[in-house]
């Protein structure tokens, strides 16, 4: 009985220091520290990817990318239509999830190598965009997701980050355009961070609607 009474205060302030960090916005990298992952059984992965898949951190996503639209309408005065930013993507972006002959592992793999990458490029949308708000939003939805996607992963070891020359490498020649470039593509940058996080969604929910149905007899 003590050892269970141990083991409640010690998951308590687990869950309490989880909740600070989410109210302040901090970063989130800690937070296996605060909840360690588990090998799972193949039922339980279910129930993971199936809380993945309908996660809170979702509907912020939606809030963010309808928000970043406004802006970006505020900023050019209606004078830059908000499609044309597709005409402003960088070459090499992640490749989504595939729908099929895809893995829950290699899914889920994909997905946060994705999102790594992602972090290296909100970088350059700092720099053109300073202290924005929506930026802070998109970094805090990035670490957030990411952390738990690699939650369910069994290997979230192998996923990898740019390394510095490769992300340096990637910042310079991005700054090479011109200033309105540059703030076309940070905006595209974000843009296409929401359209990767919802196709990502879609992913992992057509995973667990496959998972949920009864086997044909």
């Amino acid at each position: 009985m003590l050892f269970f009474h141990i083991d409640v205060q010690i998951l308590a302030v687990g869950l309490l220091a989880f909740l600070v960090l989410r109210a302040s916005g901090a970063p989130l990298t800690e937070a296996p520290a605060v909840f360690p992952s588990t090998d799972t059984s193949s039922e339980e992965e279910t129930e993971s990817s199936e809380l993945l898949s309908s996660s809170d951190v979702w509907e912020s996503v939606l809030a963010t990318a309808k928000d970043h639209q406004k802006s970006f309408e505020d900023e050019f005065q209606n004078n830059v239509e908000f499609h044309l930013l597709e005409d402003y993507k960088i070459s090499h972006l992640p490749a989504n999830c595939p729908s099929s002959n895809f893995s829950k592992e290699s899914c889920l793999h994909r997905l946060a190598k994705g999102l790594s990458f992602y972090t290296s490029l909100l970088k350059q949308v700092e720099k053109e965009y300073p202290g924005s708000r929506i930026l802070s939003e998109a970094k805090r939805n990035t670490e957030l997701l990411l952390w738990n996607i690699k939650q369910k992963m069994k290997k979230p070891e192998e996923v990898t980050s740019l390394s510095s020359s490769q992300e340096k490498s990637l910042l310079e020649s991005l700054d090479k355009a011109d200033a309105f470039q540059r703030k076309m593509t940070a905006h595209s940058i974000l843009r296409q961070l929401y359209v990767f996080m919802v196709d990502g969604k879609r992913a992992l929910s057509r995973r667990d609607r496959r998972r949920g149905r009864p086997a044909k007899v």
